[in-house]
């Protein structure tokens, strides 16, 4: 980020406070029983960081739910992404992969929730489930879609010198579609975090999904927001993690771009 653009976010998200300062603390517009004041929420912040609330601090708490995003979504891209470079590598695997797909593909990620209970109880195990099948979908579609963008010419040049389907799919479908692979990754992320936050709000004993739950039964607004800023905050450090990731898989990317001198 250059310093320009960093610049205009601080502006921006320094506007966004005075407004909020203004129309809580200074003229009253918004009551503390709907929107938190600055100063309600730096309470509840500095209650959650050091005394803790809903069973922990806040830094246990994001860590939790930060363990289970990451578990979730390993599972989605190490099962995801093979299967969309499969699907669109072969027509055969499509004609037998694609009806089951297209099947369980409009079901929401918290139509499962039921079920992950009754499978897996109240655990961990059921929040990765349901994460993991947010996560999964986005996957599949994108690096389905990656690879059947790839042009034409490549395949038939690969497959004309007789590589070997397994150094096919790796060194030629993979690396071609990995733009829109990663593309699917960054969808597969924020579905991560939605569907995160939504389990934990079913019968979670920890993590940030419990904080905003149990907030909202003892009507607390602060906390509430101070739920609300924790996980957005941690999606943009995944979300940033991930972008560096991207940047090291498809540095070549970069490379073809410059202008030749």
């Amino acid at each position: 980020m250059g310093p320009r653009r960093f610049l205009i976010g601080f502006a921006t998200l320094s506007a966004l406070g005075l407004l909020w300062y203004g129309a809580t603390s200074v003229t009253g517009l918004v009551s503390s029983g709907r929107f938190p004041s600055p100063i309600e929420t730096y309470t509840a912040f500095q209650q959650i960081a050091w005394r803790g609330y809903a069973g922990g601090t806040l830094p246990a708490h994001a860590l939790h739910s930060i363990r289970l995003v990451a578990m979730g979504f390993a599972v989605a891209v190490a099962t995801g992404v093979p299967l969309g470079l499969l699907m669109g590598s072969s027509r055969k695997a499509e004609a037998l992969i694609n009806p089951v797909f297209l099947l369980i593909r409009p079901i929401p990620p918290l139509a499962w929730i039921p079920l992950a209970i009754l499978w897996l109880g109240l655990g961990d195990a059921a929040k990765i489930m349901v994460i993991w099948f947010a996560a999964f979908v986005p996957a599949v579609i994108n690096t389905f879609s990656g690879v059947r963008s790839i042009e034409h010419p490549v395949i038939e040049a690969a497959r004309m010198l007789g590589t070997p389907p397994w150094r096919f799919v790796m060194e030629v479908v993979a690396p071609a579609a990995s733009p829109m692979i990663f593309t699917g990754l960054r969808l597969s992320l924020q579905a991560s975090w939605t569907t995160l936050v939504a389990a934990e709000l079913v019968g979670a004993l920890f993590g940030l999904g419990r904080v905003l739950n149990l907030a909202q039964q003892d009507i607390y607004p602060g906390m509430i927001l101070v739920g609300m800023i924790a996980v957005a905050l941690c999606g943009w450090m995944t979300t940033r993690f991930l972008a560096f990731g991207e940047a090291r898989a498809l540095a070549w990317r970069h490379f073809e771009a410059k202008p030749a001198r």
